[in-house]
């Protein structure tokens, strides 16, 4: 990757029906950030965004429950998750949601795009009554054994299963999600994105496709297979309306949550752009064909980044079978790679906050370090296959890795930096074991940013964690404790020296762990941001009067953490160390364990 390029990274919307769990920033929001941030500090220009997914009828089902409005549901989680994604460190330049005017005017225009060049079909179909309500049951809400694979859980919509897109009706033995009971089915009429016409286009972007995880690519080449129009409305009173004659007056159809949803990394660049002064500033990333674009979610949602998305913004360009012309957006860009990771599982089971097994980011993050949850995430995570997390590995990691490796490292030399010199002595004449260990140092650079930019946290991770283990053993090594009395001059250039290793070594953490980045820099005698924080701004909707909502956003610029060796500053003064990271007790894995068992 040579030059400076436009990056998007365009990162998964959390639903705002509840609180977010470990499990869902472990698939989209610390990947993401590791990337975003590791692609700034490498010359790049990032568009981070994404934000809270507010339509469809988990939202409307819940607020019924609890007898507020959709609205003031959303509201609530929004603000939660805003907190949450900000404590984690993760660097947006704008994450917002979808009931702002912006998001309905960018939805409804691509929607009326994919239909103004025909890939969005007329059909009438049958939908789901509840018979105790009469209101329509989504597909969603339904469940029954798949048809495909004879699955027992499978949803309405799709089977998790097998993967393949269902029809309700299609459903053996088929009862309601919300009360148990069977539903009736009567004649509805919907517009379905026309994929079959889309199909073509969707494989020759896919047969292009290099450098994807092995089992995201399989999938979405395998989703091919049985292509079919695709439910693009929906029987409900929540959501965005259909911008079509006849349609957008009728109080009970809306657009498909997840039409809407995905045409959010759109409308989210396009606000930023409006935000910064800019209107057209988003264009550098959707309309140029060098800019490049990373998707990053958890597996339950690559059938919408790698099928359903792109599909619509082929579509949006008139490149199906139907041909067609450019929308208002201009020419836009096809996902250059959609990153998925695997699921993460609590203490071998699967996450549920119904059942009470689930840790949520608040909690987690209240009781721990952000950097040592986005650690273990980073270096033990679901990226390629379905990961663990257990109260004792995490202890674990955190104790004899971050404390007892980088955290000492660290210390050790801020210490004897602190006691026997107090300031960052000039490098003095280098021996081969000085040289040596410099070089094999310098060359962690390549190798760590290499791993992340080919979207290999875990291998990169333990690279940099290896630059940690040279620096210890170099420590180990030349003693610099013994030279006080008998070399003093060895004893400063010994101490240069390890310093230089341990602003190296923190350069390459500082994309997994910012919040410690920061405090290595000022411990070296470092001034000003070196890994830049988000911060929560509260803004008023663009487009609607009176209407205001909380924003995350940064100043990531003025960073001055480069992707490259930054030379120790001789003279600087050196503080007196305090503890990195926080060493944790036995205790807390049977506590932790207790408190999950009380739910």
């Amino acid at each position: 990757m040579s030059g400076m390029s436009h990056i998007l990274s365009a990162v998964a919307w959390p639903y705002a029906n509840g609180p977010r769990h470990i499990g869902h920033v472990a698939g989209f929001g610390v990947p993401s950030d590791v990337f975003s941030r590791y692609m700034r500090m490498a010359g790049h220009d990032v568009l981070m965004v994404s934000g809270t997914d507010e339509h469809g009828t988990p939202i409307l089902v819940q607020a019924e429950g609890e007898s507020v409005s959709p609205q003031e549901l959303a509201d609530r989680y929004n603000r939660v998750i805003v907190e949450d994604l900000t404590a984690l460190g993760l660097s947006y330049d704008l994450f917002t949601r979808t009931t702002t005017g912006n998001h309905y005017r960018v939805a409804q225009a691509m929607f009326k795009a994919v239909h103004a060049n025909g890939y969005m079909l007329s059909q009438r179909t049958r939908g789901a009554i509840s018979p105790s309500t009469g209101r329509t049951l989504p597909d969603r809400y339904i469940e029954g054994t798949c048809p495909i694979c004879g699955y027992d859980g499978a949803r309405g919509d799709q089977c998790d299963n097998c993967g393949n897109q269902l029809d309700a009706i299609d459903l053996k033995n088929p009862v309601s999600r919300i009360n148990g009971e069977q539903p009736h089915f009567v004649e509805t009429e919907h517009y379905f994105l026309d994929l079959p016409a889309l199909a073509p286009a969707i494989g020759e972007w896919l047969g292009a496709r290099q450098g994807w995880r092995p089992n995201v690519l399989n999938f979405s080449r395998n989703l091919l297979a049985d292509v079919r129009p695709r439910a693009m409305t929906r029987d409900i009173d929540w959501g965005i309306p259909v911008p079509l004659a006849g349609w957008e007056d009728n109080p009970n159809k809306r657009l498909y949550v997840w039409f809407d949803a995905v045409v959010g990394y759109l409308s989210a660049s396009i606000e930023w752009a409006r935000r910064s002064g800019e209107p057209d500033a988003w264009r550098a990333w959707w309309n140029d064909p060098e800019a490049r674009s990373y998707y990053f979610m958890g597996k339950d949602n690559i059938t919408f980044h790698s099928q359903i998305w792109p599909g619509e913004l082929i579509a949006a360009n008139g490149r199906g079978t139907h041909g067609g012309t450019l929308s208002e957006f201009g020419d836009l860009q096809l996902p250059t790679e959609v990153v998925s990771s695997e699921f993460l599982t609590m203490e071998s089971a699967k996450f549920s906050s119904s059942r009470g097994h689930v840790i949520y980011v608040r909690d987690m993050l209240t009781r721990y370090q952000p950097d040592a949850l986005r650690y273990f995430i980073s270096v033990a995570g679901p990226e390629s296959s379905d990961a663990d997390f257990t109260w004792a590995e995490f202890k674990r990691r955190t104790n004899d890795e971050l404390v007892a490796g980088w955290g000492n490292l660290v210390n050790r030399t801020a210490s004897l930096l602190h006691k026997n010199v107090g300031t960052m002595p000039e490098l003095g004449e280098l021996e081969p074991v000085d040289t040596a260990a410099l070089a094999a140092s310098a060359a962690g650079f390549a190798q760590v940013g290499d791993l992340i930019g080919a979207q290999r946290q875990r291998a990169a991770v333990g690279e940099a964690m290896r630059v940690v283990g040279d620096a210890n053993r170099y420590l180990a090594q030349t003693a610099p404790w013994k030279l006080k009395n008998t070399d003093p001059d060895r004893m400063r250039t010994v101490l240069a020296v390890a310093a230089q290793l341990v602003s190296d070594a923190n350069t390459m953490l500082s994309p997994f762990l910012p919040h410690s980045a920061q405090r290595v820099h000022e411990a070296l005698g470092g001034s000003g941001a070196f890994a830049p924080m988000p911060h929560i701004e509260e803004v008023d909707d663009l487009d609607l009067p009176d209407r205001s909502y909380p924003i995350i956003a940064g100043d990531y610029s003025a960073q001055h953490g480069t992707w490259r060796r930054r030379l120790v500053s001789a003279g600087a003064a050196i503080p007196a160390p305090s503890p990195l990271f926080v060493k944790l007790d036995d205790d807390i894995v049977s506590a932790e364990l207790d408190r999950m068992s009380r739910g």
